[in-house]
Protein backbone atom coordinates (compact mmCIF):
# COMPACT_ATOMS: atom_id res chain seq x y z
CA UNK A 1 0.00 0.00 0.00
CA UNK A 2 3.17 2.19 0.49
CA UNK A 3 4.64 1.64 -2.18
CA UNK A 4 0.84 2.43 -4.29
CA UNK A 5 0.73 5.66 -2.51
CA UNK A 6 4.35 6.68 -2.86
CA UNK A 7 4.29 5.91 -7.15
CA UNK A 8 0.72 8.19 -7.06
CA UNK A 9 2.99 11.06 -5.06
CA UNK A 10 5.69 10.86 -7.82
CA UNK A 11 3.58 11.06 -10.30
CA UNK A 12 1.80 14.29 -9.32
CA UNK A 13 5.23 15.66 -8.12
CA UNK A 14 6.12 15.02 -11.49
CA UNK A 15 3.54 16.59 -13.78
CA UNK A 16 3.46 19.70 -11.39
CA UNK A 17 7.53 20.00 -12.25
CA UNK A 18 6.77 19.38 -16.60
CA UNK A 19 3.50 21.74 -16.02
CA UNK A 20 5.60 24.91 -14.50
CA UNK A 21 8.39 24.51 -16.52
CA UNK A 22 7.13 23.81 -19.27
CA UNK A 23 7.51 26.35 -22.76
CA UNK A 24 4.13 28.62 -23.40
CA UNK A 25 2.67 27.44 -26.75
CA UNK A 26 2.93 30.49 -29.63
CA UNK A 27 -0.75 31.50 -29.12
CA UNK A 28 -1.25 32.07 -25.19
CA UNK A 29 -0.33 35.66 -25.25
CA UNK A 30 -1.16 37.43 -28.14
CA UNK A 31 0.22 40.51 -29.45
CA UNK A 32 -1.87 43.10 -27.81
CA UNK A 33 0.78 44.90 -26.11
CA UNK A 34 -0.32 43.74 -22.70
CA UNK A 35 2.74 41.46 -22.75
CA UNK A 36 4.53 41.24 -19.37
CA UNK A 37 7.96 42.82 -20.67
CA UNK A 38 7.04 45.85 -22.29
CA UNK A 39 10.47 46.69 -24.19
CA UNK A 40 10.11 43.16 -26.10
CA UNK A 41 6.68 44.63 -28.29
CA UNK A 42 8.68 46.17 -31.72
CA UNK A 43 6.60 48.25 -34.03
CA UNK A 44 8.23 45.77 -37.03
CA UNK A 45 6.53 42.67 -35.23
CA UNK A 46 3.28 44.19 -36.68
CA UNK A 47 2.44 43.78 -40.36
CA UNK A 48 -1.70 44.33 -40.34
CA UNK A 49 -2.33 47.81 -39.27
CA UNK A 50 -5.46 46.60 -37.31
CA UNK A 51 -3.44 45.14 -35.02
CA UNK A 52 -1.01 47.69 -34.70
CA UNK A 53 -3.96 49.68 -33.54
CA UNK A 54 -4.95 47.38 -31.38
CA UNK A 55 -1.82 46.79 -29.62
CA UNK A 56 -1.22 50.57 -29.66
CA UNK A 57 -4.58 51.02 -27.83
CA UNK A 58 -3.78 48.77 -25.10
CA UNK A 59 -0.33 49.88 -24.18
CA UNK A 60 -2.27 53.46 -24.09
CA UNK A 61 -4.55 52.61 -21.69
CA UNK A 62 -1.57 50.97 -19.72
CA UNK A 63 0.31 54.32 -19.60
CA UNK A 64 2.71 53.11 -21.78
CA UNK A 65 2.89 56.30 -23.65
CA UNK A 66 6.01 56.26 -25.30
CA UNK A 67 5.86 52.55 -26.93
CA UNK A 68 2.21 53.43 -27.61
CA UNK A 69 3.23 56.04 -30.06
CA UNK A 70 6.08 53.55 -31.68
CA UNK A 71 2.98 51.18 -32.59
CA UNK A 72 0.66 53.45 -33.58
CA UNK A 73 2.86 54.81 -36.05
CA UNK A 74 3.33 51.81 -37.37
CA UNK A 75 -0.27 51.38 -38.10
CA UNK A 76 -0.44 54.75 -39.82
CA UNK A 77 2.43 53.39 -41.68
CA UNK A 78 0.50 50.20 -43.17
CA UNK A 79 -2.22 52.00 -43.51
CA UNK A 80 -2.07 56.45 -43.83
CA UNK A 81 -6.16 56.56 -43.95
CA UNK A 82 -6.63 54.89 -40.45
CA UNK A 83 -8.36 57.55 -38.63
CA UNK A 84 -8.57 56.01 -35.31
CA UNK A 85 -5.14 55.35 -35.30
CA UNK A 86 -4.15 59.37 -35.64
CA UNK A 87 -6.84 60.38 -32.98
CA UNK A 88 -4.88 57.69 -30.62
CA UNK A 89 -1.53 59.50 -31.59
CA UNK A 90 -3.06 62.44 -30.85
CA UNK A 91 -4.20 61.79 -27.46
CA UNK A 92 -0.48 60.40 -26.84
CA UNK A 93 1.17 62.66 -27.97
CA UNK A 94 -1.23 65.14 -25.78
CA UNK A 95 0.17 63.13 -23.08
CA UNK A 96 3.59 63.96 -23.80
CA UNK A 97 3.36 67.58 -24.16
CA UNK A 98 1.16 67.52 -20.73
CA UNK A 99 3.97 66.02 -19.46
CA UNK A 100 6.98 68.35 -20.72
CA UNK A 101 4.93 71.49 -20.15
CA UNK A 102 4.43 70.63 -16.12
CA UNK A 103 8.23 70.13 -15.71
CA UNK A 104 8.83 73.22 -18.07
CA UNK A 105 6.95 75.04 -15.05
CA UNK A 106 8.37 73.09 -12.23
CA UNK A 107 11.86 74.01 -13.19
CA UNK A 108 10.56 77.37 -14.14
CA UNK A 109 12.85 79.10 -11.29
CA UNK A 110 15.81 76.97 -13.02
CA UNK A 111 18.26 79.21 -15.36
CA UNK A 112 16.78 79.17 -18.50
CA UNK A 113 19.18 77.12 -21.35
CA UNK A 114 19.46 78.34 -24.93
CA UNK A 115 17.44 76.85 -27.41
CA UNK A 116 18.68 74.84 -30.53
CA UNK A 117 18.98 76.84 -33.34
CA UNK A 118 16.59 75.67 -35.87
CA UNK A 119 14.01 74.48 -33.47
CA UNK A 120 11.23 77.46 -34.26
CA UNK A 121 11.34 79.09 -37.45
CA UNK A 122 11.17 82.51 -36.88
CA UNK A 123 8.02 84.42 -37.59
CA UNK A 124 5.74 81.12 -38.52
CA UNK A 125 3.96 78.70 -36.07
CA UNK A 126 5.31 75.46 -35.38
CA UNK A 127 2.55 72.68 -34.91
CA UNK A 128 2.88 70.43 -31.85
CA UNK A 129 3.08 66.47 -33.03
CA UNK A 130 -0.97 66.59 -30.95
CA UNK A 131 -2.09 68.68 -33.34
CA UNK A 132 -0.52 67.20 -36.60
CA UNK A 133 -2.05 63.87 -35.52
CA UNK A 134 -5.71 65.37 -34.98
CA UNK A 135 -5.26 67.16 -38.59
CA UNK A 136 -4.31 63.95 -40.01
CA UNK A 137 -7.69 62.52 -37.95
CA UNK A 138 -9.88 65.25 -39.70
CA UNK A 139 -8.81 64.65 -43.10
CA UNK A 140 -9.16 60.42 -42.73
CA UNK A 141 -12.76 60.95 -40.90
CA UNK A 142 -13.71 63.18 -43.99
CA UNK A 143 -12.42 60.60 -46.35
CA UNK A 144 -15.18 57.61 -44.21
CA UNK A 145 -17.77 60.51 -45.27
CA UNK A 146 -17.29 60.97 -48.21
CA UNK A 147 -16.71 57.43 -48.87
CA UNK A 148 -20.82 57.05 -46.49
CA UNK A 149 -22.00 60.40 -45.68
CA UNK A 150 -24.31 58.27 -43.38
CA UNK A 151 -21.52 57.09 -41.15
CA UNK A 152 -22.53 58.59 -37.62
CA UNK A 153 -19.57 57.20 -36.17
CA UNK A 154 -17.33 58.78 -38.49
CA UNK A 155 -19.34 61.84 -37.87
CA UNK A 156 -19.12 61.88 -34.21
CA UNK A 157 -15.17 61.33 -34.01
CA UNK A 158 -14.76 63.97 -36.58
CA UNK A 159 -16.33 66.20 -33.69
CA UNK A 160 -13.84 65.05 -31.70
CA UNK A 161 -10.95 65.65 -33.40
CA UNK A 162 -12.41 69.26 -34.26
CA UNK A 163 -12.56 69.51 -30.47
CA UNK A 164 -8.98 68.50 -29.86
CA UNK A 165 -7.45 71.16 -32.29
CA UNK A 166 -10.28 73.96 -30.54
CA UNK A 167 -11.93 74.52 -33.83
CA UNK A 168 -15.33 74.42 -32.02
CA UNK A 169 -17.87 75.91 -34.10
CA UNK A 170 -16.71 72.67 -36.76
CA UNK A 171 -16.88 70.13 -34.10
CA UNK A 172 -20.34 71.70 -33.15
CA UNK A 173 -21.52 70.94 -36.70
CA UNK A 174 -20.09 67.70 -37.05
CA UNK A 175 -21.31 66.65 -33.80
CA UNK A 176 -24.74 68.14 -34.72
CA UNK A 177 -24.83 65.64 -37.94
CA UNK A 178 -24.06 62.87 -35.81
CA UNK A 179 -26.78 63.27 -33.02
CA UNK A 180 -29.34 63.53 -36.25
CA UNK A 181 -28.45 60.35 -37.63
CA UNK A 182 -28.24 58.42 -34.58
CA UNK A 183 -30.23 60.09 -31.51
CA UNK A 184 -30.02 57.02 -29.41
CA UNK A 185 -26.85 57.09 -28.71
CA UNK A 186 -25.58 58.95 -25.16
CA UNK A 187 -22.43 59.63 -25.79
CA UNK A 188 -23.21 61.74 -29.20
CA UNK A 189 -25.86 63.78 -27.27
CA UNK A 190 -23.07 64.48 -24.47
CA UNK A 191 -20.62 65.79 -26.51
CA UNK A 192 -22.79 67.73 -28.74
CA UNK A 193 -23.70 69.18 -24.82
CA UNK A 194 -20.48 70.06 -24.13
CA UNK A 195 -18.82 71.44 -27.22
CA UNK A 196 -21.92 74.21 -27.04
CA UNK A 197 -21.54 74.36 -23.51
CA UNK A 198 -17.45 75.82 -24.56
CA UNK A 199 -19.13 77.79 -26.77
CA UNK A 200 -21.01 79.53 -24.30
CA UNK A 201 -24.18 78.47 -26.02
CA UNK A 202 -26.21 77.43 -22.69
CA UNK A 203 -29.86 77.22 -24.18
CA UNK A 204 -28.91 75.21 -27.03
CA UNK A 205 -27.07 72.72 -25.21
CA UNK A 206 -29.81 71.94 -22.74
CA UNK A 207 -31.78 69.71 -24.92
CA UNK A 208 -28.78 67.21 -25.74
CA UNK A 209 -27.59 66.85 -22.27
CA UNK A 210 -31.37 66.52 -20.99
CA UNK A 211 -31.83 63.69 -24.36
CA UNK A 212 -28.38 62.15 -22.73
CA UNK A 213 -29.47 61.74 -19.28
CA UNK A 214 -32.99 60.12 -20.16
CA UNK A 215 -30.77 57.97 -22.95
CA UNK A 216 -28.46 57.37 -19.40
CA UNK A 217 -29.70 58.47 -16.18
CA UNK A 218 -26.08 57.40 -14.28
CA UNK A 219 -24.56 59.49 -17.10
CA UNK A 220 -22.21 61.23 -14.69
CA UNK A 221 -20.35 63.76 -17.18
CA UNK A 222 -23.86 65.18 -18.66
CA UNK A 223 -25.50 65.93 -15.12
CA UNK A 224 -22.45 68.20 -14.76
CA UNK A 225 -22.72 69.68 -18.17
CA UNK A 226 -25.99 70.18 -17.71
CA UNK A 227 -25.69 71.90 -14.37
CA UNK A 228 -23.32 73.88 -16.08
CA UNK A 229 -25.35 74.73 -19.21
CA UNK A 230 -28.59 75.74 -16.59
CA UNK A 231 -25.93 78.24 -14.75
CA UNK A 232 -24.63 79.69 -17.29
CA UNK A 233 -28.06 80.21 -19.22
CA UNK A 234 -29.52 82.27 -15.61
CA UNK A 235 -26.13 84.22 -15.54
CA UNK A 236 -27.12 85.19 -19.65
CA UNK A 237 -30.68 86.16 -18.46
CA UNK A 238 -29.63 87.96 -15.68
CA UNK A 239 -27.18 90.24 -17.73
CA UNK A 240 -30.32 90.65 -20.19
CA UNK A 241 -32.78 91.84 -17.45
CA UNK A 242 -30.12 94.31 -16.04
CA UNK A 243 -29.22 95.93 -19.43
CA UNK A 244 -32.83 96.26 -20.09
CA UNK A 245 -33.11 98.15 -16.58
CA UNK A 246 -30.57 100.74 -17.75
CA UNK A 247 -31.96 101.48 -21.42
CA UNK A 248 -31.90 104.95 -21.66
CA UNK A 249 -35.58 106.75 -21.97
CA UNK A 250 -37.37 107.07 -25.55
CA UNK A 251 -36.53 110.95 -26.60
CA UNK A 252 -40.11 112.46 -26.08
CA UNK A 253 -41.29 110.15 -23.59
CA UNK A 254 -42.75 112.28 -20.96
CA UNK A 255 -44.69 109.97 -19.27
CA UNK A 256 -41.18 108.85 -17.91
CA UNK A 257 -39.82 112.63 -17.81
CA UNK A 258 -39.62 114.81 -14.73
CA UNK A 259 -38.94 117.75 -17.77
CA UNK A 260 -41.75 120.15 -18.97
CA UNK A 261 -42.38 122.16 -22.22
CA UNK A 262 -40.25 125.10 -21.84
CA UNK A 263 -43.65 127.30 -22.70
CA UNK A 264 -45.43 126.06 -18.88
CA UNK A 265 -42.15 126.32 -17.14
CA UNK A 266 -42.65 129.12 -14.26
CA UNK A 267 -40.04 131.96 -14.42
CA UNK A 268 -39.38 134.40 -11.68
CA UNK A 269 -38.24 137.88 -12.58
CA UNK A 270 -34.53 138.58 -11.17
CA UNK A 271 -34.74 140.78 -7.96
CA UNK A 272 -33.50 143.64 -8.65
CA UNK A 273 -29.98 144.37 -6.57
CA UNK A 274 -29.68 148.09 -7.33
CA UNK A 275 -30.02 148.46 -11.44
CA UNK A 276 -31.04 151.63 -12.84
CA UNK A 277 -34.65 151.17 -14.03
CA UNK A 278 -34.88 149.76 -17.13
CA UNK A 279 -31.92 147.83 -17.13
CA UNK A 280 -31.78 144.35 -17.05
CA UNK A 281 -29.37 142.68 -15.12
CA UNK A 282 -28.35 140.11 -16.93
CA UNK A 283 -27.02 140.53 -20.92
CA UNK A 284 -29.58 138.94 -23.19
CA UNK A 285 -28.84 136.03 -25.28
CA UNK A 286 -28.05 136.68 -28.45
CA UNK A 287 -30.35 135.50 -30.81
CA UNK A 288 -30.82 132.27 -33.07
CA UNK A 289 -29.70 132.56 -36.56
CA UNK A 290 -32.38 130.74 -38.75
CA UNK A 291 -31.17 127.78 -40.79
CA UNK A 292 -30.86 128.93 -44.37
Amino acid sequence: MRSILFRVLLVVLLMGFFGCSGEPAADTEPLTGQTTDVNAITASQFTDANAALAAGSNLLDQGETEKAIEILNQAVTLNPDLAEAYFKLGIAYSLIEARDKSIEITNAEAPATPEPTGKKEKGKEVKTESEKAFEKAVEAYKKLIDTNDQDHAAYYNLGRSYNKLNEDADAAKALRQAVKLNPEDTEYQTELGAILVKLAQYQEAIPPLKKALELDAENSRAIELLEDAEAGRRRIDYVTVKKDEKKPEKEGDASNSNTQPLDKIETKQPTNTGAKPGSSPMKPDKPVKPNR
